[in-house]
């Protein structure tokens, strides 16, 4: 057995433990998960029982110690669990599956803790609670809320049987979530016949032979309930009929092609004649355009839009931090003074054997003044996007779909709002206590620009020849906008209307089951009725292991937001540059500096000058004719 002073060098030399300007992320292994958390937790608890017992309804002896709490758990467990999604490992997943009950554990102790609850309601009551600012009110309020939620309230036999329930239903969403990477990693088709593949893509079949070789809740929304139902119904209503005029135009163009399959399409029709009409209609082909994205040229475009539209620089610092892949890229963020405000990392590539797929942008570190390096300057945000884009094939480099585009250009979105926060309050900085339902308003927002003529023209350069995207191509990508917009717009309400009715009106063990009810759903918000089979809510990851569970309404909901948003910029002019960047820099003054320190809809009007208005959402997707037509 090792002796207590080995045990602490061991301790001491793991990475998760290190005081660190940016986290190892090259050198923390599985072996480090379960000795770091356990350390990391039992110093939790000391410092939370310190808190407990020193407690006093003020700034310094409350928030203050909370923070640097918080912050802890939420950088080193964010280490671990950001490796297991980019560098996933039986191993790693081992560990943390061991550790989890302890962290939720500790998680529910301290949203439980009385002495802290009951001093935050005692500011609340104080006499000084006028004179806090309005993002320490908004904290006081969050704090006060989330422990209710967290079960404060609750008395023995009540709060053991919650914590049982939290417990079960984290173990079973980490369950879920692995089930879905498995069944997607698991899951390949030996093809020995060429005709079987007659029609795929080049890129596709690059990339499938280079794979070959190497393989190997509602109350922290913006929304009530009712106003999510009453604004899916509206955006639903408008769609239907456009949705069954898209049908119809599937059917009737598949019997133009003599197709056996055209009196009668199902699920599995629909993509393909999909497809094959969008590209008779707008002569657009998917994989004839990836030439002239480039990730390269990509990113550069990006940078640029960033720089005029918010004033800033955005400059490469690989070798400043560490990655753990090296495809990595790591990237600074400078003002117009040319200080720092910001860093990023970038892993834009797919890695089926270990990388979960989708895309995301995760905070790494938070901006915050209580936890200052130099106890002047408020620590800098540090965030990490991740796509899943096809890598570099032979010596071409990575070419990408229109959709691609706009995936990097969303992700980019949600971290611009986590890293050009002005909010020195960590719990409310960036990101951190935006309500749920406003939290896409950024990242939506700037797929808009990928439309834009004179930003997606300066991106769109083919990569052999630098001859730029034909102007008649751009047409019919703006055209090509609104196709299907009824049915790609129903797709999302079902979704959404099918989490809202399992978290409001669904009664486990009654006499609906869940595929029942999202065949009520689908009645109202499918064209062709599902499937008996079907069974897509077993991998619907969204509401049940990614955070979303009666919150994927914030998608629509949040399109709302960010189409108003733009139509601010449209309204100015989008070829007037000087109205444009000064729109800009309003939008970088609100949306995305005052984080969660202020009510998203105080936030939007603030920006907007009024209310969000449904209206140029339905406007962009074609649903809605413009005044003028």
């Amino acid at each position: 057995m090792a002796s207590s002073s080995s045990l602490d060098e061991a301790l001491g030399a793991n990475p998760l433990l290190q005081d660190f300007d940016f986290p190892p992320f090259d050198v923390v292994d599985a072996k480090h998960v379960r000795p770091g958390i356990r350390a990391l937790l039992k110093k939790l608890e000391g410092d939370l029982e310190e808190l407990e017992r020193t407690v006093e309804p003020t700034w310094p002896k409350l928030v203050v110690p909370l923070e640097k709490i918080v912050d802890q758990l939420t950088v080193v467990w964010g280490i671990v669990n950001h490796l297991k999604s980019v560098k996933d490992s039986s191993e790693l997943r081992s560990a943390i599956e061991e550790v989890q009950p302890e962290k939720v554990k500790f998680q529910l102790r301290l949203g439980q803790s009385k002495p802290i609850y009951n001093a935050f309601k005692a500011i609340l009551e104080s006499p000084d609670w006028q004179t806090l600012t309005e993002a320490r009110k908004r904290i006081v309020e969050s704090q006060i809320k989330e422990a209710v939620l967290s079960g404060v309230s609750l008395e023995d036999d009540k709060r053991d049987n919650f914590n049982k329930i939290e417990q079960e239903l984290k173990r079973l969403s980490h369950k879920f979530e692995e089930n879905v990477l498995d069944a997607t990693k698991k899951f390949e088709k030996l093809v020995t016949d060429k005709n079987e593949i007659e029609g795929l893509p080049a890129t596709a079949l690059g990339m499938a032979a280079q794979t070959a070789v190497s393989k190997v809740s509602m109350a922290t929304k913006m929304a009530t309930v009712e106003k999510a139902e009453e604004l899916l119904e509206k955006l639903r209503s408008a769609s239907w009929n456009a949705a069954v005029q898209d049908m119809e135009d599937l059917k009737n163009f598949s019997k133009s092609k003599d197709a056996p399959e055209a009196y009668d399409l199902n699920h599995w029709d629909t993509s393909f004649w999909s497809e094959r009409l969008r590209e008779s209609k707008f002569d657009i082909n998917e994989e004839e355009l990836r030439p002239y994205f480039s990730l390269p040229k990509v990113m550069d475009g990006l940078f640029n839009l960033a720089n005029m539209l918010f004033g800033i620089n955005i400059e490469p610092a690989d070798g400043l931090a560490p990655v753990w892949n090296n495809d990595v890229r790591f990237y600074r963020i400078k003002d117009s003074s040319g200080s720092p405000i910001a860093y990023f990392y970038f892993d834009p590539y797919t890695r089926p054997s270990e990388k979960k797929g989708g895309a995301w942008m995760r905070e790494v570190l938070a901006r915050s003044h209580v936890l200052s390096r130099d106890g002047a300057s408020a620590r800098l945000p540090v965030a990490h996007m991740v796509c899943n884009q096809t890598p570099p094939v032979g010596n071409k480099p990575s070419l990408m779909t229109f959709r691609e585009l706009e995936t990097v250009f969303h992700e980019f979105g949600h971290a611009l709002q986590h890293m050009l926060t002005k909010q020195d309050e960590g719990l409310v900085a960036g990101i951190r206590g935006i309500e749920w339902d406003a939290v896409e308003l950024p990242s939506q927002f700037m797929e808009n620009w990928c439309y834009h003529r004179d930003t997606l023209m300066s991106i769109a350069k083919h990569y052999e020849t630098g001859e730029t995207l034909p102007e008649e191509t751009y047409k019919k990508l703006l055209a090509a906008r609104t196709f299907r917009a009824g049915s790609l717009s129903l797709r999302q309400i079902r979704f959404a209307s099918v989490d809202l009715k399992l978290h409001t009106d669904y009664i486990p063990g009654g006499s609906e089951s869940i595929f029942d009810v999202d065949r009520r759903v689908s009645e109202r918000t499918q064209v062709i009725p599902p499937l008996p089979e079907d069974r897509f809510l077993c991998g619907f990851r969204h509401i049940f292991a990614g955070g979303y569970a009666a919150g994927y309404y914030s998608y629509k909901w949040a399109e709302v937001l960010s189409a108003d948003a733009f139509s601010a910029f449209e309204d100015a002019g989008l070829d007037n540059s000087k109205a444009v960047k000064e729109t800009g820099h309003k939008f970088r003054e609100t949306i995305l500096a005052l984080g969660g320190g202020k009510a998203p809809l105080e936030v939007f009007v603030e920006f907007r000058g009024r209310e969000p208005s449904p209206e140029p959402l339905l406007r962009h997707n074609g649903l809605l004719a413009t005044a003028s037509a």
